[in-house]
């Protein structure tokens, strides 16, 4: 998939300027699809070009203008196409992380419990962003009010599988601290009964 069919999915909510983008992806985006405000910097000046994009100048007095880009027709009818195509293969997975965990037997079992900590803790706060957002788009209804009443669902339905991965994130976490702490502690007990020489 290429950043242009998220980034033209992001301003399905409306008129936004790069910084909100870049912001709506780190909120809410993230939880599909990562960019670095370079990358979408470049892909808005690409899209403009090509007509998909407009842009319109506000001026501001202390601060420097900023430019608010919306979908054109063009823009909306290349959105219906993409929804439209059939899904390309599945993503491919490349986690670092599930690297330093397959050689957890190998290599310094305290490090590779780290990282997994480290990533429990973004993992953490991810779903506590998300769970905000939860709240600010429902405001006080359920989830049966807001498909019935909501403009658009479709934000609603990332964030919830958004969600759902984080949680599956921190059940593994603490699955896998368990099991090394585990097969720590029994190499520890072994290394303590072996025999001196």
């Amino acid at each position: 998939m290429a950043l242009r069919n998220a980034v033209m999915a992001a301003l399905l909510e409306g008129e936004a300027s790069g910084y909100d983008l870049a912001k709506e992806f780190d909120a809410s985006v993230a939880n599909f699809w990562m960019t670095t405000p370079q990358q979408l910097y470049r892909e808005l000046e690409r899209m403009e070009g090509e007509g998909l994009i407009s842009a319109r100048v506000v001026e501001q007095e202390r601060r420097p203008n900023k430019r608010l880009f919306s979908l054109t027709e063009a823009g909306m009818r290349a959105v219906r196409a993409y929804v439209a195509e059939p899904l390309g293969k599945p993503t491919a997975i490349r986690d670092e992380l599930m690297v330093k965990v397959q050689c957890a037997d190998v290599g310094d079992l305290e490090a590779v419990q780290a990282a997994i900590s480290e990533h429990m803790g973004w993992a953490t706060a991810k779903l506590a962003r998300y769970e905000r957002l939860q709240e600010r788009l429902l405001q006080g209804r359920t989830e049966d009010e807001y498909y019935a009443r909501a403009e658009r669902i479709g934000p609603y339905l990332t964030l919830l599988r958004g969600m759902a991965f984080e949680r599956e994130n921190l059940r593994w976490g603490e699955l896998a601290l368990r099991t090394l702490r585990r097969r720590a502690a029994q190499a520890g007990a072994r290394r303590h009964a072996a025999p001196e020489n």
